[in-house]
């Protein structure tokens, strides 16, 4: 048995009643995080859920290791925000389909839906980009950004997370790439957590800095509905 066990975003306190549910059923609960920042340290975690905790990286998820194990005891993986927010997680459920391992998810709260405390709708955004660490050379990012605006789409921006890219970074990026430097854009930093949201123009944003992890952003589609307008402007820097 396999236990695909969502976190929340942030910290501790985000983990759903079901999710301890799940936790009391596993031989074995293992943690990773090297997809997203986590608040609370393992052993913070362990102590507070009650039972002990082993890190696992992209090796252990990737390869088969937990697979192999559910076969024979119930094994639960902690993931910081929603199981499938990212691609590692739902090959790592395909996988144990095909060898016929049962499989329970608990889902959680997402950056993918916290963006939506931006004002902007969820119903409106195009594909997701992400920014590397390594980026020279790199133009997808961009040409994903064209293509949302052509279709009047927002675009959100993940930034990856082993480089500590910053939003500022991205930006510039982008602004290298040929965006317009008065480009509305919206940094986001720490969803869910200790926050903070700013909206401005692409020239006014690229100066900010938070040293709040993770950290993603929105380049919003050119026309704004009157109620994307209005939540948008609670976050607009006052003094740009």
């Amino acid at each position: 048995m396999l236990y695909l066990i969502s976190l929340g975003l942030f910290r501790k306190e985000d983990i759903s009643l079901r999710a301890f549910e799940a936790i009391k059923q596993c031989d074995g609960v293992y943690f990773e995080n090297y997809t997203n920042f986590y608040k609370e340290s393992v052993k913070e975690l362990s102590a507070f859920l009650g039972v002990p905790l082993k890190e696992v990286g992209r090796k252990e998820v990737e390869e088969g290791t937990l697979v192999r194990e559910a076969k024979e005891s119930a094994i639960g993986l902690l993931i910081i925000g929603d199981i499938f927010s990212a691609t590692t997680h739902i090959s790592l459920y395909l996988e144990a389909k095909k060898a016929k391992v049962k499989v329970e998810i608990i889902h959680g709260s997402s950056v993918l839906s916290a963006i939506g405390e931006t004002g902007l709708s969820l119903y409106r955004f195009g594909a997701i980009a992400s920014i590397p660490f390594q980026r020279k050379n790199v133009k997808s990012p961009y040409e994903i950004l064209q293509k949302n605006l052509k279709n009047d789409l927002h675009t959100l921006f993940l930034l990856d997370i082993e480089g500590k890219v910053k939003v500022k970074e991205g930006i510039s990026y982008l602004l290298e790439q040929g965006m317009d430097t008065k480009q509305l854009c919206i940094g986001c930093w720490q969803l869910g957590g200790e926050q903070e949201i700013r909206s401005g123009k692409a020239k006014s944003l690229v100066k900010i800095h938070f040293d709040k992890y993770p950290q993603c952003f929105i380049v919003p589609a050119k026309k704004l509905h009157f109620i994307e307008e209005e939540v948008v402007g609670l976050w607009i820097l006052k003094s740009k």
